[in-house]
């Protein structure tokens, strides 16, 4: 049972990082389009 929640959080964790990333990524080209 505590495997699964870890998988969870680690899947949760990932797609976090990866939203992240992704906000950073847009602001950095919008930043230097403007």
């Amino acid at each position: 049972r505590l495997k699964q929640w870890r998988g969870i959080a680690t899947r949760y964790d990932k797609l976090a990082r990866n939203y992240r990333a992704a906000i950073v990524l847009v602001t950095a080209l919008l930043w230097i389009n403007t």
